[in-house]
């Protein structure tokens, strides 16, 4: 390095680039600034604001979107000095485990404290994406009356609002373009909070309300339609009927995504032909979901459709091998589909027949708490699918049961894997044919799909599925990991490998304080480990606390047992311990 290039600090306003190069830039500012503009990848545009002083300020100047993984990562106060013209923020709280329910109650991550900030930096902000986020209604209200150019909302994974939240956004924002509320905790009062937007309002290109159980104003609904003619994705809930729906396409054949309400009605044969002449006008119809209780009488409306379709989300459609064969026969050129396992092994057969151009594809449970059920998918589904669609790169299968032989062709068949997440339903589930461990599987996986950034193992494994992760794994950077596991050792080689990691999960596994404490050189790289049910306890805890300050530890802890812990999760952080954490969590 030429001595007369030194490393500075940053300012505080800088706290999550440590240090930059001072070095005159070639380019003039505006220059810069044009070329940082046309950079849209996070990690590209932090990378490029360490190169010298001169390209981190042209970088903070010009970003317009920002992304923050966990929400407490940072403040809101570091956020707003560090970049002054934000129009876009995507902002993740609770950890992942918390779509399992195992994050206590009133945890954290609400929003408004952000909110807040941002009304006063940030007046033009026009997009908030929020996941596993605490929002309440007077929050929305609050978004609805301080962004007058406001445009776009996506609150997935929330809760601690209700509908007349959603009526506020309705309400006071004029240039809304999207409206997506998906899979969250709301408390749904009435439907009338679609009759809300203003009868002038013709902006929006996005509306999901598909997870939404009240009844909404259908005349409200079909007028908003009518009149908003860039509607590009509609996605109604399940007290949308099959006339109702139909008249909806009517008035938006232009649609590229469209989820369906329930699709089990009694129609007269020409209101049939009337709703598949719908769906054959909508000619540029991409993504299709919903079906909620789906009946094989009306699937063939879908037909004329379904040759366009890249993704087909099937999640909510309870579909039999039958059916479900009929209807993938029409879809020659899927990227991407969602099936319930009541499909069964024949149905997938029927994907790896019809699909070869499938990239991802994932199969959940009808009935995950059945100990007793007898139908679902096995290995064989799983091989059907990995011969005929060889371009699949990403996966979450569930299933009864699964071989090492099967896991290991199946990854000679589709060596690209980027995502592979396999949930053996029974926990400590062994190779059924051999009785063996399912180490060799996932070492089989780890070993040929060298592109694998995200892994969920499970099944009947030891230290030596972990040995596997560490030496083979390396640009791996979120590992699942549940009922797992024999000694403090595996996790060991996964924190003392993978050098890309950034989230590790862990539940219900032997790993204790030994495992915890060998990751004192990865945390810092990492954004976050969350472990429970595990042998850890607070004097492990403490000790980790004390030798890395910069990182967050809480700790939620067994009141029956002092010395035990619940719940640990450890996270970086530039803010320091969270100024908001409830009387259950102790921050170390």
């Amino acid at each position: 390095m030429d001595p007369n290039i030194k490393k500075t600090k940053n300012s505080a306003d800088s706290a999550n680039y440590p240090e930059a190069i001072q070095s005159p830039s070639q380019f003039p500012d505006e220059v810069l600034e044009k070329v940082l503009s046309m950079l849209h990848s996070h990690k590209d545009r932090s990378s490029v604001s360490l190169v010298c002083k001169d390209w981190y300020n042209a970088e903070r100047w010009s970003r317009t979107k920002i992304f923050i993984g966990n929400c407490y990562s940072v403040s809101p106060e570091i956020v707003a000095r560090r970049f002054p013209r934000i129009k876009s923020v995507t902002l993740k709280g609770k950890p992942r485990f918390s779509d399992f329910n195992l994050v206590p109650q009133n945890w954290g991550a609400n929003i408004h404290d952000w909110l807040v900030m941002f009304a006063k930096v940030y007046p033009l902000l026009e997009e908030l994406r929020l996941k596993r986020m605490t929002v309440s209604d007077e929050s929305l209200e609050f978004l609805a009356m301080s962004f007058p150019g406001f445009k776009a909302l996506s609150l997935l994974s929330c809760d601690g609002f209700s509908s007349d939240g959603l009526k506020s956004i309705a309400t006071h924002c004029k240039k809304l373009t999207e409206m997506d509320i998906q899979e969250n905790g709301i408390d749904d009062i009435s439907g009338s909070w679609l009759s809300a937007f203003p009868d002038n309002f013709t902006s929006l290109e996005i509306l999901n309300f598909a997870s939404l159980n009240s009844e909404v104003s259908f005349d409200a609904l079909e007028r908003l339609v009518s009149r908003c003619k860039s509607l590009k994705v509609l996605k109604v809930n399940k007290g949308i009927g099959l006339d109702q729906l139909q008249r909806l396409l009517v008035r938006a054949p232009q649609l590229m995504e469209l989820g369906t309400g329930s699709f089990q009605q009694e129609l007269m044969s020409h209101h049939c032909v009337e709703l598949e002449n719908a769906f054959r006008n909508c000619k540029n119809l991409q993504i299709l979901a919903g079906l909620w209780d789906a009946s094989y009488i009306y699937l063939h409306v879908l037909y004329p459709a379904c040759s366009s379709l890249t993704f087909l989300n099937l999640s909510y459609a309870t579909l039999r091998s039958d059916e479900f064969t009929k209807l993938i026969a029409h879809c020659p050129n899927l990227r991407c589909l969602w099936v319930l396992d009541t499909v069964e092994d024949k149905g997938l057969e029927a994907v790896g027949s019809c699909c070869p151009l499938l990239e991802e594809i994932r199969v959940f449970p009808a009935h995950p708490f059945d100990q007793d059920m007898n139908h679902g998918v096995t290995e064989s589904g799983f091989l059907a699918v990995s011969h005929g669609c060889r371009k699949l790169h990403y996966v979450l299968y569930f299933c009864q049961q699964m071989t090492n032989a099967a896991v290991a062709t199946i990854v000679q068949n589709c060596p690209d894997f980027t995502h592979f997440r396999l949930c053996i339903m029974n926990p400590g589930q062994p190779d059924y044919l051999t009785d063996e461990p399912m180490d060799e599987a996932f070492g089989a996986v780890v070993k040929t799909c060298t592109k694998l950034q995200r892994l969920a193992v499970s099944g009947l494994l030891t230290d030596l599925t972990f040995e596997y992760i560490g030496k083979y794994a390396k640009n791996l950077e979120t590992l699942s990991v549940a009922f797992a596991g024999r000694s403090d050792w595996g996790m060991q080689c996964v924190l003392g490998g993978c050098p890309k990691l950034r989230k590790l999960e862990i539940r219900d596994c032997p790993f204790g304080n030994a495992a915890l404490l060998s990751g004192l050189k990865k945390y810092e790289s990492m954004r976050s480990l969350w472990m429970s049910a595990c042998n850890v306890t607070m004097n492990g805890c403490r000790l980790l606390a004390k030798e890395m300050p910069r990182l967050n530890v809480e700790v939620m802890k067994d009141e029956e047992d002092d010395s035990h812990v619940d719940k640990v999760y450890v996270y970086r952080s530039v803010a320091g311990p969270r100024r908001d954490a409830p009387p259950f969590v102790l921050t170390l």
